[in-house]
Order: C-alpha cells, then structure tokens, then sequence
C-alpha cells in the first residue's frame, strides 16, 4: 500500500497529465485514485488516532466547504475545492496506512525525489527556451500548469527544503548525503532562476534558521557569508538587479515597484472585503470576479480575510494552534530520552514547524492558502505524533533509547523503533 501511496504523490507532485495532454484525456489521476482507494479499503491494519490536527484539518475543509456554497461565484470555488479535496482524501489515506518511521522516512525520500525530477525537467525546459519574460527578466517556471507560476514553483522548492536537514541526519550512507546535497544546489539553482524575491528571502531564513541549529555553526556561518557575495556575482545581472530591489527598490523597473505594492493591495483589500462579508467572505477562489481585478490577491492574509471571511479566520488560527501544539508535544517528549538532534522524530516535527513559518512568511507574497503543503505537513506531522506513540508504548523502548550505541546504524534504529511492531 505505501508504494501505491507513493506513486500518487509522483502525480501531484509532477503532475504529468499537465504536460502531457494524451493523459490528461485518459484522466490517469482519477483512475490512478479510484485504484487506490479500491486498495485502501480493503487493506487491513487501517487505524486513525485521535489527533488535534485531524480535527483542525477537517474542521477548515468544512469551512471551506462552507464558505463555498453561500458565495454568489460559487462555479468559480469549484476550482479551488476540487483538488483541496482530492488532496485532503490522500491525507487520510497517510494518516491510516503509514505507522512506522521507516515508511516515514520512504515518503520524505519520495517526495524529495520527485520534487528533483520535477525541477530537473523544467530546469531542461528552462534552457530550451521555456520560461516566462516578466519583471525585466526570463524567469523559470514550472513544467505543469497548476504550480507554473515563477512564484509558486519556486515557493513549492522552498517547502521542500525543510526536509533536507531531517534526512541528512539521519542518512547512513555517503551516496545518500551526495544525493542530498545535489538536491540542495538544484534548489538553489532553480530559486534564483525564477526571480522570486519572496522565496529568495526565504530561502535566507531557512539557511539561517539550519545553520544555528547545526553543531558546526561558527563554521558554517563562515562559510556561508564568505561564499554568499561569490555565488551572487554568479548570477546574471538581470538576476542581480531582480534580487537588489529586495532591499533597493530603486534598482528594479518600476513594474517590479508596483508588483510589491500589490500585496500591500491585496492585504487591504482582504480587510475591505471581511467588512462587507463578515462570516464567509466571497468564497475561495472567487477572488478576481468578486474584486473585477485582473490579478489575485498576492498575500496569504488578505485572501484569507476576503475569500472565507471570519469563519475562515477562525478555523486556520485553530488549524495553525494544532500544528503547534503537535510540533511542541513531539519535541519535549523526545528530548526526555536518548540524544534529540540524532532522533528522526524531533527533527522532522522542527522541520514541519520551519515549514508552518515558511508558508506565513512567504504568505506576504504570495496567495498560498489552499497549497498541498498545509495538508501534506498535517500528514507528516500526525504520523510521526502516531509512531511516537506506539515507541513507547514498547517497554524496551526506554532502554534502547539510553544506549549509547542505539543511534549509530539504521539497522538498529528500524529493529528498535519500527521493525518491532507487526
């Protein structure tokens, strides 16, 4: 069942059917999902444990329902509904199926994966001639239609890094560290090309946020800031001048001024449009008819205000309250056995809150309300939550953990923490 699992995550991540239209015709993610599910409910060992986020999750779902049927352009929720709620069925089949670390960790593997496919087959386009001429600039974009945007492709890359550090940790192997740090160059590669100044400071904060946690800080931080001018004059100076702006306006066309001052717009109109409709807002996605503007918000915040109204405020503050209170559980209760910079679950429920913080910090630039990775995040975040429980529920459990030796082969760490349960 997980590689069946997997294989789904291969089609929203690259979202094939979007490239190539023959598959697009055949509706091979329908099939694909009716397959599945088929499959997932006739697979024995499902359970669901009790879990705030489970609530949370579902509780926006329904208000994103919600807010849907009472918008007067309810036919233009449809697309922002349908795939939320594709998405939202492929959680509960995570939640269900996925109960051990080592599946875990084979998902965070899969999706880094195809996350580098993907980037490489729009990075070959991207050379080819293909990408978008905006801002002043060639930007690079993504080779699907839903994620194309420059901005949203590269915010999909930023999201995806949290997780390089996790399985950095946790690889045993130099060829997997290899493979990692490939990823990392690809990421950065592709950030810079698209021009995204938003996910361009983010990917800053990020870096910075790893390098403190990291034993080898001092090191580290030297290296970055004596490699940082280096790798900038890399960069052609279109490039230069798109990221200068970020802290010199002036350097950039003034389109590139008024593209900023959008967000500023679209934060203020969200305000404008909770007024007017307190309890649902206009409804996802019917943001350009209800507003008669050419673009989308621009900010997390004002789409939210103005497409779900204060019902929407409501749910994604208890929604955001849940991954808190899961992030904060999973690491204290860690850190009271064995060494929690070497423990899969800590680090992979920090990651999950780094990437909670991306996704409001990037949401000043960018309309990511209804993005996969808020599920996808709750998805990791749960499972992990579940496999620290049934750890240690296992009376050996505790001793392993205090062992000095416990850490130092994967091996080990399967027999002991997942290779034990049936």
């Amino acid at each position: 069942m997980i590689w069946l699992l997997i294989g789904y995550m291969f089609l929203f991540v690259h979202r094939p059917f979007e490239i190539w239209p023959i598959l697009g015709t055949v509706r091979i993610e329908l099939l694909y999902m009716i397959m599945v599910g088929s499959v997932w409910l006739a697979a024995p060992h499902k359970r669901l444990r009790f879990n705030a986020l489970h609530i949370a999750l579902f509780c926006f779902a329904a208000a994103v329902l919600f807010c849907s049927l009472l918008s007067p352009w309810s036919d233009h929720c449809l697309d922002v509904i349908d795939p939320y709620f594709k998405f939202l069925i492929y959680y509960l089949m995570l939640v269900t199926v996925v109960q051990d670390e080592e599946n875990l960790q084979r998902l965070l593997y899969a999706f880094l994966g195809f996350m580098a496919l993907y980037m490489l087959h729009s990075l070959w386009e991207y050379m080819h001639g293909r990408y978008v001429h905006r801002m002043g600039i060639a930007r690079m974009v993504g080779v699907d239609s839903t994620r194309s945007d420059p901005n949203a492709f590269a915010s999909s890359i930023l999201l995806s890094l949290v997780f390089v550090p996790v399985l950095w940790r946790s690889a045993q192997s130099r060829a997997a560290r290899c493979a990692l740090a490939g990823y990392l160059a690809l990421s950065v590669l592709c950030i810079n090309l698209t021009g995204s100044r938003g996910s361009f400071v983010g990917m800053v904060l990020w870096a910075a946020v790893v390098i403190w946690q990291s034993e080898w800080r001092k090191t580290l931080a030297f290296a970055s800031i004596a490699a940082a001018p280096l790798l900038f004059m890399a960069l052609p100076e279109t490039l230069q001048n798109r990221f200068e702006t970020i802290i010199n306006p002036d350097a950039g066309p003034k389109n590139a001024q008024l593209s900023s001052e959008a967000r500023i717009i679209g934060f203020n109109l969200g305000i404008q449009l909770l007024q007017d409709n307190p309890l649902s807002g206009i409804g996802p996605g019917a943001w350009r008819p209800a507003t008669g503007r050419k673009l989308e918000s621009h900010n997390l915040y004002g789409q939210l205000m103005g497409e779900m109204g204060g019902l929407g405020l409501v749910t994604f503050a208890g929604l955001l309250l849940a991954y808190a209170i899961n992030v904060l559980r999973i690491r204290r209760r860690c850190r009271e056995y064995g060494n929690p910079q070497r423990d899969f679950l800590y680090q992979l429920a920090g990651a999950v809150g780094l990437g909670i913080v991306l996704l409001l910090f990037t949401g000043n630039f960018g309309h990511c309300l209804f993005r996969f990775n808020w599920a996808l995040y709750a998805a990791f975040l749960a499972i992990a939550a579940d496999c620290l429980e049934r750890r240690e529920s296992d009376p050996t459990w505790q001793y392993a953990a205090q062992s000095d030796d416990y850490y130092e082969t994967a091996t080990d760490q399967r027999l002991a923490w997942s290779g034990m349960y049936p």
